[in-house]
């Protein structure tokens, strides 16, 4: 199967990708109503692996199943769960049931999430989780054993162009892109001027960026994000006007609006967005269609 977003990328038309959570349990039909309604909108669907080391269904199964649906998925795999076999072999998997878009990161520490007593394995990193990748594609394993038939991947990893410390995260980019990353998915962007100066200093080429997208639901959040998500900064502009709308009984649409208005702005820099709607998912068409991009 040919990865509709590679080709979408490679055309340098503008992409936008999302995301969707599994559920912890097998009932998708929340998951599948809500791809469903954003199928004629997005290029492709990102499903997360137990986010926040809270164990879910696992991604490549519920792919498969999307693929049926009409909706391109992108798998997201971690280092975290899985020794270098157990990688492999999944790609594999996903790979004979028709899934070839593929995001790698490191995962989050299982004592912090549902199950604090499972035992981490980060075999790889998530530079090495490419490299193992890119081998399979070029039809061998990480060990160099040649392999009956290769898959048709399409990877990608995540960046941060609002880390603190940006010459590390630059560092980080030319590692992933070196080890074959052919897009990326960033962290969540509130100014366009923090993507900018990124992509001016990390020489992307033909390395695609989504630049991530998360609307405000309140002005609670935006203080929020600014507090606990390293390398999300809501600027004290967006802060304020997000407060004036909550004191005026409007912080919905100001958040929307904001979307909007980041969307817009960043039409002009980047391949595309990555929309995370935090349960908003249902908002995700009208951002779209507003900011112009569909």
């Amino acid at each position: 199967m040919t990865s509709k977003l590679e080709e979408k990328l490679r055309s340098r038309s503008f992409a936008v990708t999302t995301e969707l959570t599994p559920p912890k349990g097998i009932d998708l039909s929340d998951l599948f109503a809500k791809a469903e309604l954003l199928k004629p909108c997005v290029d492709a669907v990102n499903l997360t692996e137990s986010p926040r080391a809270r164990m879910a269904i696992e991604p490549k199964s519920v792919a498969h199943l999307l693929i049926d649906h009409g909706v391109e998925p992108i798998v997201q795999i971690t280092a975290r769960d899985r020794n270098r076999i157990a990688v492999q072999a999944d790609l594999l998997g996903a790979a004979a049931l028709g899934v070839t878009n593929f995001v790698f990161m490191t995962g989050d520490q299982p004592k912090n999430g549902d199950h604090p007593d499972a035992k981490p394995v980060f075999d790889l990193t998530t530079v090495e989780l490419l490299r193992a990748a890119r081998g399979l594609a070029s039809g061998h394993d990480l060990a160099g054993n040649e392999l009956k038939g290769k898959p048709e991947l399409f990877i990608g990893a995540t960046a941060n162009p609002g880390a603190s410390d940006l010459a590390k995260e630059l560092e980080g980019t030319r590692a992933k892109i070196e080890a074959g990353a052919r897009f990326l998915q960033t962290q969540a962007i509130f100014d366009v001027a923090v993507v900018e100066r990124y992509i001016q200093a990390a020489k992307l080429g033909d390395v695609a960026l989504l630049a991530g997208i998360i609307p405000l639901k309140s002005a609670k959040m935006a203080a929020w994000l600014n507090a606990n998500v390293p390398g999300i900064r809501v600027p004290d502009e967006l802060l304020e006007e997000m407060r004036a709308a909550a004191d005026a009984g409007r912080e919905e649409q100001v958040g929307l609006d904001i979307a909007v208005r980041l969307v817009r702005g960043l039409r002009a820099v980047t391949s595309g967005v990555h929309v995370m709607a935090l349960g908003w998912e249902a908002h995700i068409p009208q951002i779209l269609r507003e900011s112009g991009v569909r």
